[in-house]
């Protein structure tokens, strides 16, 4: 994980370890992070972050849990595979993402109206 930065805003109402969480996700669903790159270690990102080992842990374990990532002994962390094909529509899977794009964004300092104007935008180019 060179390039894509996770910045955690410590003023924020939203904790620590979901802007993490969110920010991880994000670059994993949207492909700036691909399959099997290796993600900081648990201290190095706590360290580089200013937070709490287990604040970084908690993020990672619920990344786990969402199977976008995969910790291996001797291996370290990486970024797990994605499906082929996207199962069918699940409407909470579609919360979980807003919610984490919502979280992500707002840790970067941008509105409620930045975040909409973004969203719609990237709609139109897709159609």
């Amino acid at each position: 994980m060179n390039d894509p930065a996770v910045r955690v805003d410590t003023t924020s109402q939203v904790p620590p370890y979901e802007q993490i969480r969110a920010q991880l996700g994000a670059l994993i669903l949207t492909g700036r992070l691909t399959e099997g790159e290796r993600l900081p270690t648990v201290r190095q990102l706590a360290a580089d972050l200013g937070l709490a080992p287990g604040t970084v842990a908690r993020a990672y374990r619920e990344l786990e849990a969402a199977e976008l990532i995969r910790t291996r002994r001797g291996a370290g962390t990486r970024v797990a595979a994605l499906p082929a094909e996207p199962a069918r529509f699940d409407p909470e899977q579609l919360a979980t993402l807003a919610r984490d794009f919502a979280s992500a964004a707002r840790a970067l300092g941008v509105g409620a109206e930045a975040i909409l104007t973004a969203v719609r935008d990237a709609l139109e180019r897709q159609a």
